[in-house]
């Protein structure tokens, strides 16, 4: 079960309302690295996770607490709609797209300059489901694929992209509350990155996930001489210079090869008879 309590994890009131702010903001709620991804996707890890019970119970824990920042965000937001200016919330209610563009002006500016009009009609001043041009939240943005490792290195990338997102917000805003909310949640964005680090390495120090995943598929069935090879297929050879390019791999199971200039090793690709049942446009 869950157990809401009232008090917020940390907050701190905006000095003055900014509903084009808000706008920007949802996108720390709604988008594809926004609160409600890493909710969905730590909870639905950590329900499919069936042991052991340390992984389990941490990835409940963190999903857990990104329900309240998502909590966070929607006071944070309904602060910055609140008593906005009435001309504002009014013009927010019309469509100044048509408007806009019939005057000259590039759609995209519009979205950008103008506050969003879910918060005004749909919403009474709240928060959204959606990012920040109002595209809705989807559950296709989540990974929960029941390989640890392979959830954890998502995990990783996932509150990068959280923590470099609200790092921008947080120097788009000159308002002292808006920082200071937006630096509690950098800071536990730095936790959380820190976190599924060594939790990698800890599935690695017990013996129940390595690289590459998934580790415990036989190596003897992949065409192993291909495993280590880096095939430079673009104008120049810069990448040769890379740690990707020679020496031993990450992994510690091979060698990195650079093929300078690799050759194809299959047959020209001829796609057989279609069914004419299909229609599709035959050969001849």
């Amino acid at each position: 079960m869950f157990y809401h309590k009232k008090r917020l994890q940390y907050f701190t009131k905006p000095e003055s309302p900014d509903p084009i702010y808000a706008k920007q903001l949802q996108e720390l709620i709604g988008g594809p690295f926004g609160e409600m991804s890493v909710m969905m996707q730590y909870l639905f890890q950590g329900w499919n996770c069936r042991e052991p019970a340390k992984y389990k119970d941490m990835m409940l824990d963190i999903g857990t607490e990104e329900i309240g920042h998502i909590e966070m965000l929607a006071n944070l937001i309904a602060h910055l709609v609140d008593k906005a200016p009435a001309d504002v919330q009014e013009k927010a209610a019309t469509d100044p797209i048509v408007k806009g563009v019939m005057g000259g002006m590039k759609a995209e500016d519009i979205i950008t300059a103008s506050m969003n009009p879910k918060h005004a009609v749909m919403t009474g001043g709240g928060a959204a489901p959606t990012d920040s041009v109002g595209y809705p939240w989807n559950g296709n943005y989540i990974v929960a694929s029941g390989n640890l490792m392979a959830d954890f290195l998502s995990n990783v990338q996932a509150e990068a992209q959280g923590r470099l997102q609200a790092v921008r917000l947080y120097e788009m805003s000159t308002d002292p509350g808006v920082k200071d909310t937006l630096s509690y949640m950098i800071a536990r964005d730095t936790m959380h990155q820190n976190q599924w680090l060594a939790a990698i390495e800890e599935l690695k120090a017990d013996g129940l996930e390595d690289l590459p995943v998934p580790s415990r598929f036989p190596r003897e069935l992949e065409k192993q001489e291909a495993s280590y090879q880096f095939w430079n297929l673009s104008e120049g050879i810069e990448s040769k210079e890379g740690g990707w390019a020679k020496g031993e791999s990450p992994d510690g199971k091979g060698q990195f090869e650079y093929l300078e200039n690799p050759e194809p090793q299959g047959p020209i690709a001829e796609a057989p008879t279609p069914n004419p049942k299909l229609y599709a446009t035959p050969k001849k």
